[in-house]
């Protein structure tokens, strides 16, 4: 390992910032175990208490009918195909109904870029939610269906921000990242906004108090020069907005889409740039690792290389699932998974506020960190419905 490469990854562990162009180095250049060690260190000092947090949400798609046909996208219908649905409000609620019951404390509502559908219409979903499942956080949307329905209505951004945040909207995804940088972005998805447009409806959204994730897409064919490009434009966003709640990149599922000439990107990709995220984004307080892609023994490897969040258990998940994305779990093989990676397993929240922490006698009795947040909940089996 070079001198410089080595001190990139002390300066990282030790909390400062790393420019783009040693994220880059880094990312082709450093060995694997020290990487994920440097990042692991970045970990350690955020969370001392060794916790590992997992949500229980459902994905609720209401409609597959997109006008954008993104390539990569096995989920969507044009308009007027055969195939195409929409789900009315009342099937909608009797999904949120469902996901109440089997524990859950968030929902995702997304869907495709329906040709009809405005800002009224999500504020008429957004509210009967609310109105009926106030325990339920709102996690929805993203940049581009915020864009879609204020040009479908006619109105400016920043309204239809405004109008879906009074109507119920908690928080925004990470959506429609996949690919920020120009090239990539256009062969993916030609018909989407451009990477600098998603960026500035999100700092949008920020500037109005809606928090969110952050996403990417990795292995459609993207250089890892234009992976770390994607790093950077979101960096800059939050350093103006320190609106991002965390970061988290998947891999692209090669089945029933109409993307050719993909490089799926490999395990080992995947983690390098998880480390890589964790050094670079120092200011965004949580990294996800996407175990529904990249597969269970991924997930659990994923938690020395910086991860502090595996995500939901996935009570519904249709769209990645469509292009081949098999990877299920309940919440005890959920529990299970981070406990065999040597960290405490706890359910948390949209704001991340841990609900329960499971431990047992040989966690370290003495750690008042984890004492306090002792619960006694059961541990429920929750199957994908």
């Amino acid at each position: 390992m070079s001198s410089e490469i080595a001190e990139i990854l002390q300066r990282g562990a030790d909390g400062g910032r790393i420019s783009t162009d040693e994220a880059l180095l880094l990312y082709t250049k450093a060995p694997f175990h020290e990487l994920g060690e440097a990042a692991n260190e970045v970990r350690k000092r955020r969370y001392p208490d060794g916790i590992v947090t997992y949500l229980i949400d459902r994905n609720i798609n209401y409609t597959n009918v997109c006008v954008t046909a993104c390539k990569f996208c096995a989920f969507y219908r044009a308009p007027k195909h055969s195939e195409g649905w929409s789900h009315d409000l009342d099937e909608v609620l009797r999904r949120c109904a469902e996901a109440v019951d089997l524990g859950a404390t968030q929902v995702m509502l997304q869907g495709g870029h329906h040709p009809d559908y405005g800002v009224e219409y999500y504020e008429e979903m957004f509210s009967a939610v609310t109105r009926d499942f106030p325990q339920l956080a709102i996690h929805s949307i993203g940049p581009s269906e915020i864009g879609h329905m204020a040009k479908v209505s006619d109105v400016s951004i920043e309204e239809a921000i405004k109008r879906i945040k009074a109507a119920g909207l908690d928080s925004i995804a990470g959506a429609g990242a996949e690919m920020l940088p120009q090239r990539p972005r256009k062969a993916l998805a030609p018909l989407k906004e451009s990477g600098e447009r998603w960026c500035e409806i999100m700092e949008l959204a920020h500037n109005q108090g809606l928090e969110s994730t952050a996403t990417m897409m990795m292995g459609t064919g993207e250089t890892n020069a234009e992976r770390i490009e994607h790093l950077r434009m979101i960096r800059d966003v939050h350093d103006r907005t320190g609106g991002f709640r965390a970061f988290i990149p998947w891999t692209y599922q090669p089945e029933n889409n109409k993307l050719k000439g993909h490089t799926q990107a490999t395990t080992m990709e995947y983690l390098r740039m998880l480390s890589v995220a964790r050094l670079y984004f120092n200011e965004i307080a949580h990294l996800q690792s996407s175990w529904l892609t990249t597969g269970k023994a991924a997930g659990q490897v994923s938690l020395h290389m910086g991860v502090d969040d595996l995500g939901s258990i996935m009570l519904e998940e249709n769209v990645i699932s469509s292009a081949g994305a098999r990877h299920r779990s309940n919440l005890a093989e959920l529990i299970d998974m981070i406990r065999a990676g040597g960290r405490i397993p706890a359910q948390r929240n949209t704001l991340y506020e841990h609900l329960a922490v499971h431990y047992t006698p040989d966690d370290d009795p003495t750690d008042t960190r984890v004492r306090s947040h002792v619960s006694s909940i059961a541990l429920p089996v929750v199957e994908a419905k």
